[in-house]
């Protein structure tokens, strides 16, 4: 409420080196400032941790409203098992996810980058891919002539 903010950034020395700033940061501190969509799995499915870029990716507005199941926010992987997907392999990364209002949400999902085999957390980060793909789509229902002369550089719209 009227209360007083409370500072808990520490005091900087002097002659501290910025790395050691980045050191001293909490991963999740950096991970939500993250400008990237970034998620973490559980082995069990449970997500665990979406930064503000992926909640606004998929529609929501913050964490809190953001379903916890991944079987509610995926729906479709590059390979059968979850946790194969989240990990990663050498196949192809596009996933297809559930927006907020139900369209999909194409985007490329990298490796995690928890790579240890008993890691139980799963680090993916995202690129939004909806938009690219929805033009490239467009393009190819365009009349080959239209294409031809995009092509050229002497499309014109409305021009004959």
């Amino acid at each position: 409420m009227g209360g007083k903010r409370i500072e808990r950034r520490r005091p900087k020395r002097p002659g501290r080196l910025p790395i050691e700033t980045l050191q001293d940061m909490p991963a999740l501190v950096v991970l939500q400032r993250l400008p990237a969509p970034a998620l973490a799995v559980d082995r069990a499915g449970t997500i665990l941790f979406a930064n503000a870029a992926f909640c606004d990716m998929v529609g929501y507005s913050s964490r809190d409203e953001l379903p916890t199941d991944f079987d509610e926010i995926f729906r479709s992987l590059p390979a059968h098992d979850r946790w194969i997907a989240l990990v990663g392999t050498g196949g192809p990364r596009l996933v297809e996810l559930r927006h907020q209002e139900g369209h999909s949400v194409w985007a490329s999902m990298s490796k995690s980058a928890m790579r240890r085999r008993d890691d139980t957390v799963a680090l993916v980060s995202f690129h939004d891919l909806t938009e690219e793909l929805w033009l490239c789509r467009k393009a190819l229902e365009l009349p080959h002539e239209a294409l031809a002369r995009m092509s050229r550089g002497v499309f014109r719209s409305g021009a004959s």
